[in-house]
């Protein structure tokens, strides 16, 4: 395991621990990160304990039909953006048994960026069953792999510090 992977299993463990001790389940609705927060938080010995399920959704149509983002909102405002990050969290929320739903919707590269959505701009959701949902938008400089790596990252220790608040 590398060091980059270390931090991210490290992460997860923690992530799970603080699930556990709550008795929550987590669930993840991905697109550009492509199941790799599930992929993390899945390495961690006893996480079916805390994770329930993750959805791909790479294109418009899965995240229509997977996790109930409205047609509306990606015509409007496009897969990357909070409008569809918040979305694509709530319905994870919303088809799963998962008290907690994390998304990540952005432009990993090389290509794809526009000038309003450069490549390495990512938007996340954070959805919680007593109601409290969050978005964000990041942008990371680097190649597709670190994009990616720092999403995942980003996804999990945003989660963690709202189930530790």
């Amino acid at each position: 395991m590398t060091a980059d992977d270390e931090v991210l299993y490290q992460l997860a463990d923690n992530v799970g621990r603080a699930l556990s001790a709550r008795g929550l389940m987590m669930a993840s609705a991905e697109s550009c990160t492509g199941g790799w927060v599930g992929h993390v938080m899945t390495m961690v010995p006893g996480s079916s304990e805390w994770f329930e399920r993750g959805y791909i959704t790479y294109t418009y149509i899965s995240k229509i039909e997977m996790l109930g983002v409205r047609a509306e909102t990606l015509e409007t405002f496009g897969a990357v953006s909070e409008q569809t990050a918040d979305q694509m969290a709530r319905g994870a929320l919303a088809r799963s048994h998962a008290q907690v739903a994390v998304s990540v919707t952005g432009v990993a590269g090389p290509g794809g960026g526009t000038p309003d959505k450069p490549v390495g701009t990512v938007c996340f959701g954070w959805s919680f069953v007593d109601g409290r949902n969050f978005t964000e938008t990041m942008s990371f400089a680097g190649d597709r792999d670190w994009v990616r790596r720092s999403s995942v990252q980003h996804t999990l220790t945003r989660l963690l510090d709202r189930l530790l608040a």
